[in-house]
């Protein structure tokens, strides 16, 4: 395999990995909604979602540096099959809640497999100074495009299929799981890895503690791991922010739950434009900051000001509140894109190929503790206070959460090689 092979099926299942998340993204409130469920049991089952993927997050980062790459993100879009194609049946909010949890184990699953392969894969073909950011940002660029492409067809859907078929609602999470299942095809066929010597199960039940526990000491130890650590979870508090109190707000602009929808794909849209766009500029962020710390303040600053910038508009009515929150969406994301991408190639250049999973998973592990957090917490707040003040909230973390790039230090720990400088690359 060459690298460019091998950077064609990493961009390829980055896009077919997040497009059943897109897909669905527009109607999920709405179709629970639509089935009886209050906004109190919309939430649980959102937030049995979010614990479910923070519980087995390490677990499974484990299991896929003992069992393989591949094995583990085929299992994730087998869940993802079986999760959204019971979204799009249940009735009840138990159904929903098992649902959530379906999704929650796929979540997890998909967190760190592919990128793994596709680092991996090109340290085998180029050695282990390869630089990362160009492929990385391909691959962020196109999980990004999928959600574009997805939120977009995800909310006309509803307006475009016979009621008389299907319950309108419940046509995007159906596309969802045909879109996972043929990641699952995918995945099979198109990632080949190395042969390994086979396996028992009492064997990976025994390591796949060690290498987690491997994965928290190494996490705990390195400065830099701690950093990202922390820096994912303030991404999670305002990712949840926007999640949470965006389609309420733009559902009230807009005047009905159904034109509401709309908007909130169109605004999604372009946010999820702005984070391919942020993505594809990271390295050339990093270039023109000096370093990738550099570049990951610039763009953690510009995420908290897109935020603050949504608490400063909430008050607008009507097209300019819509063409407000929709450029504040654009912004936000591209920053935190530039940021989170160059924070996954500070982590992938502190540790080695054996834990690279299992860090990932701890990052994502930090962003879902992070959303938990926020959801039982902004909501509240902005009950009480308003929705301006959460965010105002929100930003206030993300911007201190800059503070964890200055002076950053030198991966240690299990890294055989220093960070590579960054270099310019257009994408």
């Amino acid at each position: 395999m060459t690298a460019r092979s091998a950077l064609r099926r990493y961009m390829l299942v980055s896009f077919l990995t997040w497009l059943p998340v897109g897909l669905m993204a527009a109607t999920m409130v709405l179709l629970m909604t639509a089935r009886g469920l209050g906004l109190a049991e919309v939430g649980l089952a959102v937030t049995v979602f979010s614990v479910v993927t923070a519980t087995l997050e390490l677990p499974t980062g484990g299991l896929a540096d003992v069992l393989g790459r591949r094995v583990v993100l085929a299992a994730s879009a087998a869940f993802t099959v079986a999760a959204l194609a019971l979204m799009a049946v249940s009735t009840t909010f138990w159904m929903f809640v098992a649902g959530g949890a379906l999704k929650g184990v796929a979540r997890a699953l998909s967190s760190g497999p592919a990128t793994s392969w596709y680092v991996d894969t090109l340290h085998g073909i180029e050695g282990r100074d390869a630089d990362l950011k160009p492929g990385l940002a391909r691959g962020g660029a196109m999980e990004s495009v999928a959600l574009c492409v997805g939120v977009l067809a995800g909310g006309g859907l509803p307006l475009l299929v016979p009621a008389q078929l299907i319950f309108p609602l419940a046509a995007p999470p159906l596309a969802g799981a045909a879109a996972a299942a043929v990641l699952l095809v995918v995945v099979v066929f198109a990632m080949p890895e190395p042969a390994h010597a086979r396996r028992s199960v009492a064997s990976v039940l025994r390591e796949v503690p060690s290498t987690v526990g491997a994965g928290i000491r190494l996490a705990a130890g390195a400065p830099v791991l701690r950093r990202m650590t922390a820096a994912a979870a303030a991404s999670g508090v305002v990712l949840c922010s926007i999640e949470l109190l965006t389609p309420g707000r733009l559902a009230g602009l807009a005047g009905t739950a159904e034109r509401g929808s709309l908007a909130y794909a169109v605004v999604s849209a372009l946010g999820f434009a702005g984070s391919a766009a942020g993505s594809a500029l990271a390295p050339r962020a990093a270039r023109m900051a000096g370093s990738s710390a550099g570049g990951a303040i610039a763009g953690t600053v510009l995420a908290a000001l897109s935020v603050g910038a949504l608490a400063a508009t909430a008050g607008l009515d009507g097209p300019a509140g819509l063409v407000s929150a929709g450029l504040a969406y654009m912004t936000l994301f591209a920053g935190l894109s530039v940021a989170g991408l160059l924070c996954l190639e500070m982590t992938h250049n502190a540790v080695s190929a054996a834990e690279r999973t299992t860090i990932t998973s701890t990052s994502s592990l930090s962003l879902q503790a992070g959303g938990v957090v926020a959801n039982l917490t902004l909501g509240a707040l902005a009950g009480q206070a308003g929705v301006a003040v959460a965010w105002i909230g929100a930003a206030l973390v993300v911007l201190a959460s800059a503070l964890l790039f200055v002076r950053m230090p030198a991966p240690t720990g299990s890294s055989r090689s220093p960070a590579p400088r960054a270099r310019s690359h257009s994408g």
